[in-house]
């Protein structure tokens, strides 16, 4: 029972790296343009889940985890910070490689400017509650820094990964809330559920995937740079 959330861990990421060696997609040549992503949103939202335990946000049923803490945070939520945007960075690249055509292109600006607008509306009624504050207002600004100062190209693709990585996100999420494996505290959000997920956990891993995906993105832009460089001089 102990090992319940270390097992959600690794069977989010058991698929992933074994179909990262998948002779079509060659997820695996990726790795060294992800942990750079990884290591540095890791650290900002293992600030906030950190602030988060300590204000009473959430806890973790001792149940269901190991035992091992670091910074008042089991281990396993430190490793979920790792297995879920390593898993749906892999979904991301399965999609670009099947499919050709960028399905969401025509809408992709409307969807930033609604959602937006939402987190906007959410942000003003519910900043009294940590939750909500924290998680409307972040992925607030990182829309706003996606369309407005990056104007990034693939935000459109990115969706659409956001939309197909909502299977695995409720069979995960799911299974930690109903177990439960996290407990949330309702006076710090809307106390609204899908299910037995709080509504803000849907923003909450948008804004972790889509920070994770804008490295994944830059790093390789950047390693590919390096290597052109690399090849122009050898030339």
């Amino acid at each position: 029972m102990e090992n319940t959330y270390l097992l959600i861990n690794f069977l989010t990421v058991l698929f992933p790296v074994i179909l990262s060696f998948d002779k079509r997609v060659r997820f695996y040549q990726s790795w060294k343009n992800i942990f750079p992503g990884l290591f540095i949103s890791g650290l900002l939202f293992l600030f906030w889940d950190y602030l988060f335990t300590i204000y009473g946000v959430w806890s973790f049923n001792p149940d269901y985890i190991i035992g091992i803490y670091f910074l008042n945070l089991p281990l396993e939520e430190v490793l979920f910070f790792v297995t879920v945007p390593f898993a749906c960075i892999f979904i991301y690249e399965c999609l670009n490689y099947y499919i050709k055509g960028d399905l969401l292109a025509s809408v992709s600006v409307y969807i930033t400017y609604a959602l937006i607008l939402l987190c906007a509306v959410l942000l003003l009624l519910y900043y009294d509650k940590v939750y909500s504050l924290i998680t409307f207002g972040l992925l607030l600004v990182i829309l706003l820094l996606a369309q407005f100062v990056f104007k990034l190209k693939f935000l459109s693709r990115f969706y659409l990964a956001y939309l197909v990585s909502l299977i695995p996100f409720y069979i995960v999420n799911g299974l930690l809330t109903s177990i439960p494996v996290v407990l949330y505290n309702n006076e710090e959000n809307m106390a609204f559920r899908v299910g037995t997920i709080p509504f803000e956990d849907h923003f909450y891993s948008m804004a972790m995937l889509l920070l994770n995906v804008m490295f994944f993105e830059y790093f390789r832009k950047r390693a590919k740079a390096v290597f052109e460089s690399a090849a122009s001089r050898k030339n």
